[in-house]
């Protein structure tokens, strides 16, 4: 099979970089690194890759600031890697927009399996697989998912969404009117529960209503904040 999907690494140690690259090219993948954030940020601005590999721990520059940096221009899908016990990291991670991450020590085999995982969930490159999912649309007043090829379009326009970003307006989609809590949302969309900051679901949501407003106002106001409880997507039947 030959994926063809373009990956970044970028971690500063290079026996880790050397693992995960050996790996990855088994599969077919086309594997770039960079040995700090700053350089990583580089190349991750100056090209189009389809999945980002991303050290928390890192001289120069952390991950938590590359990612804060890339989300301001790209939707790249990114996976953080994280040292074990740093959950603190972690939920700075999602809450800049990382979409996934793996804790070290790692498999290398789940390493792979979690950049199909999310390659599945994207179309930044013409990644394919035997589980790919079948077409299926999601179709409103002023908004359109189609499933089959990750795009969201409002009103003929496509909106460019992170994979996390994608995943939490179809979640919400799919049950209009009805209200999800924020540890209802971690758990399900993140999958991922920790106790005490969900503020990784708001920064989401602010985004998600943020790319939406850009091309039609109508479509961000279907994502409605249930006060003291949480969100939920509403349809205007008019």
């Amino acid at each position: 099979m030959n994926n063809s999907a373009k990956v970044l690494v970028v971690d500063d140690e290079e026996r880790i970089r050397r693992l995960i690259r050996m790996y990855l090219e088994r599969e077919d993948f086309l594997v770039e690194e960079a040995e700090n954030g700053t350089d990583g940020l580089g190349l991750a601005l100056e090209n189009d890759y389809d999945l980002i590999l991303l050290d928390i721990m890192m001289p120069e520059m952390d991950g938590i600031a590359v990612c804060q940096e890339l989300r301001k221009e790209k939707n790249t899908p990114v996976i953080m890697l994280t040292a074990k016990g740093e959950e603190a990291n972690r939920v700075q991670g999602f809450e800049v927009g990382t979409d996934d991450y793996i804790v070290k020590p790692f498999s290398p085999r789940e390493v792979v399996l979690r950049v199909k995982a999310l390659l599945r969930r994207t179309t930044t490159s013409g990644y394919n697989d035997v589980n790919a999912q079948t077409k299926d649309l999601l179709v409103f007043p002023h908004l359109t998912i189609d499933h089959d090829a990750h795009r969201v379009t409002a009103e003929g326009q496509e909106v460019g969404l992170t994979p996390k970003e994608y995943e939490l307006l179809c979640y919400l989609a799919k049950s209009p009117d009805k209200v999800f809590n924020r540890e209802q949302l971690l758990k399900d969309v993140w999958n991922y529960e920790f106790f005490g900051d969900l503020r990784t679901v708001d920064t989401h949501v602010k985004r998600l209503r943020e790319k939406l407003n850009n091309v039609s106002k109508e479509a961000a106001k279907m994502i409605v904040t249930v006060w003291g409880v949480g969100y939920k997507f509403e349809v205007d039947d008019e």
